[in-house]
């Protein structure tokens, strides 16, 4: 874990100072609210206010709730991890008539001739499309906010990263079935990763020494892989899996020994991954090869009036 932790520790120190202004645009925001009507300004402190409104204006903006987004601690869903995923494993595939399906553009005539030339049709292209078809897949369940609500999660670079790896290596663990055909196609999917895992730590705020972190992320991406494939063989035992998911994903700087406040939620992980491994392999090759499946939906129960406080 110490190579997480340095790049960790960069990432999080980066973004601090972000944090810290828009605290501090927020208290600007609060006692410009409170102050008395002012009597007229000159000019020059007329402008000198406007920009100080401007900045509670952005404050407010910044922190008012997105569509889509987790509700507030006090409306956090009531989850009941110890009866999730227990259901029979099944095929992820989507139906035939599914909105979501998506479906490769079939062209006529002149159109269809000129992109023939250009090698639209052609086999990796086709591969290309179908690849970013299902690294959207992957991303879409990593950054629902259900997945942390769920699992207990506080939303960081280091948990969002940890759960990327997690269902890349569902995803490429189960194209590895395919044979030489699947490899290929998972080098298309690791390829569109890489990239978005750069524009995820640019955002962050990490604009030098990006290849190094790069690098560093990399190790930790294979490392993690090589441990999950070892806990969810068929000589592992039952709790290797849970244990290493607390390792990747749950456990803080030094915390050898699991929680025993997160541990319901580090064996629902356990469980939904080890469920997810069998539902992709019941998969059909054709469906994973265009990316017409979805992962399992994490739908949160009913909102309880008593916060939960996450769980790193």
């Amino acid at each position: 874990m110490s190579r997480w932790r340095a790049a960790a520790s960069s990432i999080s120190a980066a973004t601090a100072a972000s944090r810290n202004s828009a605290a501090e645009a927020r208290v600007l925001s609060r006692a410009l609210a409170k102050a008395p009507s002012p009597l007229p300004l000159p000019l020059p402190l007329q402008t000198l206010s406007r920009t100080f409104a401007k900045s509670a204006a952005a404050a407010a903006t910044a922190t008012s709730p997105r569509p889509g987004a987790s509700p507030p601690a006090g409306l956090r869903p009531e989850i009941r991890l110890n009866s999730m995923f227990l259901s029979k494993p099944c095929s992820l595939a989507l139906p035939p008539d599914s909105p979501h399906r998506a479906v490769d553009p079939q062209y006529k005539g002149i159109k269809r001739f000129l992109l023939t030339l250009l090698l639209f049709y052609s086999k990796q292209s086709k591969s290309i499309r179908g690849a970013n078809v299902v690294y959207d897949r992957i991303t879409s369940q990593v950054d629902a906010p259900a997945i942390y609500d769920v699992f207990q999660l506080e939303k960081t670079f280091k948990t969002t990263f940890s759960l990327l790896v997690l269902h890349m290596w569902l995803v490429l663990r189960r194209l590895k079935e395919e044979g030489k055909d699947g490899v290929k196609f998972g080098q298309y999917i690791y390829e569109m990763y890489n990239h978005d895992v750069e524009l995820r730590v640019s955002k962050a705020g990490v604009n030098l020494l990006l290849i190094k972190w790069m690098k560093e992320l990399e190790k930790i991406f294979y490392g993690n892989i090589v441990k999950y494939d070892a806990a969810i063989s068929p000589e592992a035992r039952q709790d290797d899996l849970v244990n290493v998911i607390w390792r990747n994903i749950y456990a803080e700087e030094g915390s050898e020994v699991m929680d025993a406040a997160a541990a319901p939620a580090v064996q629902a992980l356990a469980r939904y991954t080890r469920r997810e491994a069998t539902c992709l392999s019941l998969t059909d090759k054709d469906s994973m090869f265009s990316g017409n499946f979805k992962f399992t939906t994490l739908l949160p129960a009913t909102p309880s009036s008593s916060p939960k406080k996450p769980v790193r």
